[in-house]
């Protein structure tokens, strides 16, 4: 057991900025709101999976939508407590905990003001070991489980609950009623009990987020190269250091969709990166030359300081480095790849692993 206190949740929050690869919605404000739920409630504990029972059940809490959206409109609180405590009531049996759906850097941090606020722990797992857009891409769908039955809730007060036949089509009407809702929603789905978790989880997560975090402040109090620290605890790869130089930015569909563009300096003096999002970096091509796409984690940070810029943070004259590093092994099954792959969004592209591209 892990106690998450005031000093773990800027260390999480920040790792998980990182593992969200742009995505995932700026963990600025759910820490606001985390912090004060710790301060009203106390530290939240946080379990490994064998600290559970097998029986257990457990609910993922998360925000939907396009993160450019937050902005302007922010989270009641109340919202995300509705959807989790409207499952519990068609579930008609206690939640025993929760956790993130996705290493996204609000994502990351909404379950933990739930759990502070509900006094429940957190698990030290995920569905992706990173972020992606979609509902039906985490590991849970690799392994059969069902989104469903799945709630949302906004700051007005209103909630639905969702029955659907597959994730995909809880994707599908889920975005439809996260736009009608203001183009954000808070959420609670994937039930699941400890023992399917499991089997289907990515183990882990948080605790590599607090890490990479911890790693990157020490970074910065001992004036070492933090962006060079980070990439080397995560085992990845300097894609890029620039200037951003345009940014094309829509929110459509309920998603943050574009381009980034940066002009290279150092040794990518010349050179020219155009970074694709949809919420998340998805693919990374140098002159029109792909070398990082997904299911690979691609994070844009601060040349000085590793702080990790979102999709909606990424401004002109930013000076960045672009890193990435392997993705969780589930996604390199032929199943992952044809779940998430580059194909998948659009990509006339095969899926080549990160550490073949750049490696030497």
């Amino acid at each position: 057991m892990q106690l998450v206190d005031e000093t773990a949740l800027d260390e999480l929050a920040l790792g998980a900025a990182v593992l969200g690869t742009g995505g995932g919605g700026d963990p600025y404000i759910g820490k606001i709101m985390s912090r004060q739920a710790i301060r009203d409630y106390g530290p939240i504990q946080m379990l490994s999976l064998d600290e559970l029972a097998d029986e257990d059940l457990v609910v993922p809490s998360a925000m939907m939508g396009a993160p450019t959206v937050m902005v302007e409109k922010m989270p009641s609180g109340d919202d995300v407590l509705n959807a989790f405590e409207t499952i519990s009531r068609y579930l008609n049996q206690p939640i025993r905990a929760t956790m993130s759906i996705e290493a996204g850097g609000l994502n990351s941090v909404v379950p933990l003001y739930l759990a502070a606020r509900l006094q429940i722990p957190l698990v030290d797992c995920d569905g992706m070991g990173r972020a992606f857009p979609e509902l039906q891409m985490v590991t849970h769908t690799l392994h059969g489980l069902s989104a469903t039955p799945m709630a949302m809730s906004d700051e007005r007060g209103n909630t639905l609950l969702l029955e659907t036949i597959d994730n995909l089509w809880t994707e599908t009407f889920a975005r439809s009623i996260t736009i009608d809702m203001g183009a954000t929603a808070l959420i609670a789905l994937y039930p699941a009990t400890v023992a399917q978790l499991k089997e289907c989880a990515i183990h882990g997560t948080m605790s590599r987020a607090r890490e990479i975090g911890r790693i990157i402040m020490n970074a910065r109090r001992q004036e070492a190269n933090p962006v060079d620290s980070v990439r080397a605890a995560l085992d990845g790869f300097l894609v890029f250091e620039g200037k951003v130089s345009d940014v094309e930015r829509r929110t459509e569909g309920g998603f943050a969709r574009g381009d980034a563009y940066m002009e290279g300096i150092h040794e990518y003096e010349g050179k020219r990166l155009r970074l694709s999002f949809q919420n998340e970096h998805l693919a990374a091509r140098i002159d029109d030359q792909f070398i990082v796409t997904v299911p690979d984690l691609i994070a844009v940070l601060d040349a000085e300081s590793a702080e990790p810029i979102t999709t909606e943070g990424l401004r002109y004259g930013f000076r960045v480095a672009v890193i990435a590093f392997p993705c969780a092994a589930q996604w390199r099954t032929e199943a992952g790849i044809e779940l998430v792959g580059p194909r998948y969004f659009g990509y006339d592209v095969d899926y080549i692993p990160v550490e073949e591209r750049l490696g030497s």
